[in-house]
């Protein structure tokens, strides 16, 4: 059997735009690694794991 909770957070204008940020920063990084996934599967090749990805991201960042 499953439980969810709900919870509120009651954020100050601060915090409310670093949330903001965090989660465009996040969104980005999976349509990243969601695009070389696809473009791999086109390919024919076999998909980079979580790993890969995250060593990939890291270096291009740099």
């Amino acid at each position: 059997m499953l439980k969810s909770f709900k919870t509120r957070l009651n954020l100050n204008n601060k915090q409310r735009t670093l949330a903001a940020s965090h989660a465009g920063v996040s969104r980005h990084a999976w349509n990243w690694g969601l695009d070389i996934c696809l473009k791999a599967m086109d390919a024919g090749m076999k998909l980079p794991t979580a790993i890969d990805l995250h060593k990939r991201l890291v270096a291009e960042v740099k």
